[in-house]
């Protein structure tokens, strides 16, 4: 009998590892079904404190639910449409980018005479076995229409998931009666979260378009749109900023002028990092910056861009609903939805 009680323990961390393993293979396998509906909870979670307020109010929730539905799309809409003029014009400066390379590569082998044969690999793993390049990466025609019916796929399950998880939210939670106020508490700390941080973004690229006008670089407005986004995902997307004003100033620019570009975002993505979002955001939902940074990690290795997008709201949520958890055991005074589901619970 020892022997068995023993093993237990042994026995319940094999399953759990397997049950893990099983559930990650699964969203992978499943991510044209799983990403689309994630990206959907999501949404609907940032916008559930606007619905609730609708609801307040007397407006009816199949009017609300379809006001944030459009909302939402044509917050997409706008956000493809900011970025396809980024990556025209990123693509346009492929071969620039190559020829400038090359030059880099050919002044090093004049310098260092022995790196002859490691410049030739290096021109070949950017040029390719055809030496057509970056260019490849760009997708052709049919290549975009095979991709056009599983994007109108993943669309439709997106606006599913985020319209009926907004006209049912209420019912859901009310379904959990001991758990609705921490999920209501939740659900307000995270769009608070993503509101504020919208915001500060939006200041964070207006002043990244101003620097770049001063220093004069090209395609100012941009630089500017790409800092607004990319700093949604947290260290990734500013280091992949800096990269591309590095690169982008060292073929525009000559001598120490090419540095002042990524010097200057340095200097503003900093000043926001540091004191601008920790000041407006608080401690509350201040997280581990290791376990930021590797959720983001495992969400682009899982779904690609998609998987970090929704990584950062994710643990947020998990982050602010155990939080609002433990408030709620120890508050006295936490309120209860009525019959609506529209009262919520004390800050």
């Amino acid at each position: 009998m020892a022997d068995r009680s023993d093993s237990l323990p042994g026995q319940s961390l094999s399953l759990a590892v397997i049950a893990t393993v099983a559930a990650i293979a699964l969203l992978q396998y499943g991510q044209e079904l799983f990403a689309p509906m994630t990206l959907g909870l999501v949404t609907g979670v940032v916008l559930a404190p606007v619905m609730t307020k609708l609801s307040g109010i007397g407006v009816p929730r199949a009017v609300s639910a379809t006001s944030a539905l459009l909302l939402a799309v044509a917050g997409i809409v706008v956000g493809i449409g900011l970025v396809g003029p980024i990556v025209l014009d990123m693509v346009g400066q492929i071969p620039r980018l190559e020829s400038r390379v090359f030059y880099w590569l050919e002044d090093i082998t004049r310098t260092l005479r022995g790196l002859e044969p490691l410049t030739e690999e290096i021109k070949k793993s950017i040029t390719g076995p055809g030496g057509s390049g970056m260019e490849d990466a760009v997708p052709t025609l049919s290549e975009a229409l095979w991709m056009a019916p599983n994007f109108m796929a993943q669309a439709l399950i997106f606006a599913g998931t985020l319209f009926f998880f907004l006209l049912t939210r209420d019912d859901i939670y009310l379904a959990l009666p001991a758990r609705s106020a921490t999920l209501r508490r939740a659900d307000r700390a995270v769009s608070h979260y993503f509101t504020t941080v919208t915001a500060i973004n939006g200041v964070l690229g207006a002043a990244v378009f101003g620097a770049m006008t001063v220093l004069g670089m090209p395609s100012a407005v941009l630089w500017g749109v790409a800092a607004f986004i990319l700093n949604f995902v947290l260290y990734l997307g500013p280091a992949v900023m800096l990269l591309s004003l590095f690169v982008a100033g060292m073929i525009n620019m000559t001598g120490f002028q090419a540095l002042l570009p990524p010097i200057a975002y340095l200097a503003l993505n900093m000043t926001e990092a540091q004191f601008v979002t920790p000041t407006l955001v608080g401690q509350r939902l201040r997280m581990n910056p290791l376990v930021v940074f590797l959720a983001i990690l495992f969400g682009l290795w899982l779904w690609g861009p998609m998987g970090g997008i929704v990584a950062l709201p994710v643990i947020v949520w998990v982050g602010a609903y155990f939080s609002a958890g433990v408030e709620a055991a120890t508050s006295p005074n936490i309120a209860t939805p009525d019959r609506h589901g529209a009262i919520e619970a004390d800050e």
